[in-house]
């Protein structure tokens, strides 16, 4: 029970840690509505943005199971999270919808543009377990939607949540590369199974540490 909770957390945590600039998104889409409408705009662009994403999510869990595309992911989830704490603010450039159904649409289109990483990472960190997939998703999207303005002034007030998301992104990515069959033939013994997931995840926050005091420097 422990262990799904931690589960349902850490997918929770990478979720809203890379959604910040979706937050924005919603926000800029439904700006010129009516308060009605906006309102309508945020639901139902919600309930797309929800189904597309676990549609997404669910099929990038079973492409996981063909060999050798978990080692490439792997690669492409470290990436993902060095580039977290690279990226300078930026402003999401989508254009403000003139009505009700475009509002919808442009809310779906740039959460399925934007969250590939989003999915990439959580179909890592699920371990196959379809329920927690579906209860971290539906559960975290809504409060990056309704609270986007919150979310957005806690990632920036405080860094270490977005510190701790991409360490769990380098720590996924190394449990992803060790359950691929390069490494099940290559690498054996215990300690190198938990040794580069803790590694990666080491290397992702000192990287982003580093990298910031170069930046004030």
């Amino acid at each position: 029970m422990l262990e799904w909770f931690l589960l349902f957390l850490q997918i929770m945590l990478i979720n809203i840690v890379l959604s910040g600039d979706n937050a924005v998104v919603i926000a800029l889409a439904s700006k010129n509505l009516p308060l009605e409408q906006r309102k309508k705009a945020v639901w139902w662009g919600a309930v797309g943005a929800i189904g597309l994403r676990l549609i997404l999510t669910i099929a990038a869990v079973g492409l996981l199971q063909v060999p050798y595309i978990k080692a490439a992911g792997s690669l492409l989830l470290l990436y993902i999270a060095v580039k977290l704490l690279i990226d300078d603010e930026g402003e999401a450039k989508v254009k403000e919808a003139s009505s009700l159904g475009k509002a919808i649409w442009t809310i779906i289109l740039a959460d399925f543009v934007m969250s590939l990483d989003n999915v990439l990472a959580i179909a890592a960190a699920a371990q196959n377990n379809i329920t927690v997939i579906i209860l971290g998703i539906g559960l975290s999207i809504p409060i990056i939607i309704w609270g986007s303005n919150l979310v957005m002034r806690l990632l920036h007030q405080y860094p270490v949540l977005v510190f701790l998301g991409a360490g769990i992104l380098g720590y996924t990515a190394g449990e992803m590369f060790m359950k691929d069959e390069i490494a099940l033939h290559y690498m054996h013994g215990e300690m190198i199974h938990w040794l580069l997931p803790i590694g990666l995840a080491l290397f992702v926050i000192a990287f982003g540490i580093v990298n910031k005091r170069l930046k004030k420097g």
